[in-house]
């Protein structure tokens, strides 16, 4: 491969790890194409992009970004797909689905969610339990609704008492 050819793969590795809010590192060693297609569909399904890379390429794109990566650079080795999100938890609930008793690949090698770097494939329960910045705001307004909720049904049933005993001493 030429140097040009080079550069510009690293600028597009670089472009695309700025895009994105989150990746993840995965070892993919040891799939066959069947797994890898299947692999490939499940990330399309769930709007997480997947990419393999060179290491070399990877590191030389990381060291260009303004962000420190250098908890990463010891797990740059062997076969890396990156996977790409805008949505923290997709990728590992995707690699979460994904694994079978049979296929326990991919393998998590490390990720790079909410500005914290995890590394281990320890770490995927983890990665897969994060809430979404969408389920968070979720997660708040239901808290803000619930006691104007509580507030308006207690007016409301008293409403219903009031009136039960209007009707009864109008009948009366």
């Amino acid at each position: 491969m030429r140097k040009e050819d080079k550069s510009l793969i690293i600028e597009k590795i670089a472009n695309t790890i700025n895009e994105y809010g989150c990746f993840y590192l995965t070892d993919t060693t040891g799939m066959n194409a069947e797994q890898t297609s299947a692999l490939r569909r499940a990330c399309f399904n769930a709007d997480v992009k997947m990419v393999v890379v060179k290491n070399t390429l990877l590191h030389k794109a990381l060291e260009q970004s303004e962000i420190d990566y250098s908890e990463l650079y010891p797990v740059l080795s062997g076969t890396t797909a990156m996977l790409f999100a805008n949505v923290g938890n997709a990728p590992a609930k995707t690699i979460k689905a994904f694994h079978s008793k049979e296929n326990q690949m991919p393998i998590l090698k490390a990720a790079f969610v909410e500005e914290t770097v995890y590394v281990g494939a320890d770490q995927l329960d983890t990665l897969a339990s994060i809430k979404s910045k969408n389920e968070l705001i979720a997660d708040v307004v239901a808290l803000l609704q619930s006691p104007a909720k509580n507030v308006i049904s207690a007016l409301q049933s008293s409403g219903n008492k009031l009136h039960g005993i209007l009707e009864t001493l109008s009948n009366k």
